[in-house]
């Protein structure tokens, strides 16, 4: 027997077909964030009903960037989801990591910070673990690239000044925003922070490199080291040092 015509292929196709019409009329406005994993998952999944997986995934792994920072094999974990699912998901998050990075190199983020803020903010502000960002300037204050130093719970053993100048030299950087995240999603700086923001601009002025900004990034926004007058008051402790 013939299948009738305009029947769907399977229980979801008629969903999915109407959460497409809805993506290309009006973007993801709107979506859950179930519906946006599931609609990634129909990529990779061409005759199944992805709402399932979808819900599971962001079921374990609690928040839509949960998803996209995830281990593969932890993906893989998850009924429904294999390694081609797994691939897509990996993918797009690392197609829109270097979108984000492409739309701030060449751009002055001192006086305009915004486009750097998202930029950090999908690089480390949902990481589980702490990492530490530089972001490398021109003398005309425009990224010349953007880089993560340093992974793990940041102490002052952890940090070192040396491979900071190394880096910063090697791009023939004339100055250095850092930017580090704390997956506690409280952006109050430790004392910890505050030592070695200060030993990593005095390390810095001393070759010629300066320190305009070191942020932390959190669930709870940014806390700017410049904003709070850190950097200039490590700046007047190294003008009364020399």
């Amino acid at each position: 027997m013939e299948r009738p015509q305009n029947l769907p292929n399977h229980k979801g196709e008629g969903h999915r077909k109407r959460l497409r019409e809805k993506f290309l009329q009006s973007g993801l406005k709107g979506f859950h964030d179930y519906e946006v994993i599931e609609l990634l998952l129909s990529l990779n999944t061409p005759r199944k009903d992805c709402k399932e997986s979808a819900k599971l995934l962001l079921k374990q792994f609690k928040t839509l960037q949960g998803v996209f920072e995830a281990k593969s094999d932890d993906l893989c974990k998850i009924k429904g989801i294999g390694p081609a699912n797994s691939f897509g998901i990996k993918l797009i998050k690392q197609v829109s990591d270097r979108y984000l990075e492409n739309k701030i190199i060449s751009k002055d983020v001192v006086q305009n910070p915004q486009d750097l803020q998202q930029y950090l903010n999908q690089i480390i502000g949902h990481k589980t673990k702490e990492v530490f960002a530089g972001i490398f300037l021109d003398a005309k204050n425009r990224v010349l690239a953007a880089r993560i130093l340093f992974k793990g719970t940041l102490t002052t053993s952890s940090v070192y000044p040396r491979e900071v100048i190394k880096e910063a030299l090697q791009h023939n950087a004339a100055a250095v925003i850092f930017a580090h995240n704390h997956p506690s999603g409280d952006v109050e700086p430790s004392k910890s922070d505050i030592r070695i923001t200060k030993d990593l601009f005095f390390a810095l002025k001393y070759v010629g490199i300066v320190l305009h900004e070191h942020m932390i990034v959190g669930n709870e926004g940014f806390y700017s080291f410049a904003g709070q007058g850190l950097i200039s008051g490590f700046n007047k402790e190294f003008q009364e040092a020399v």
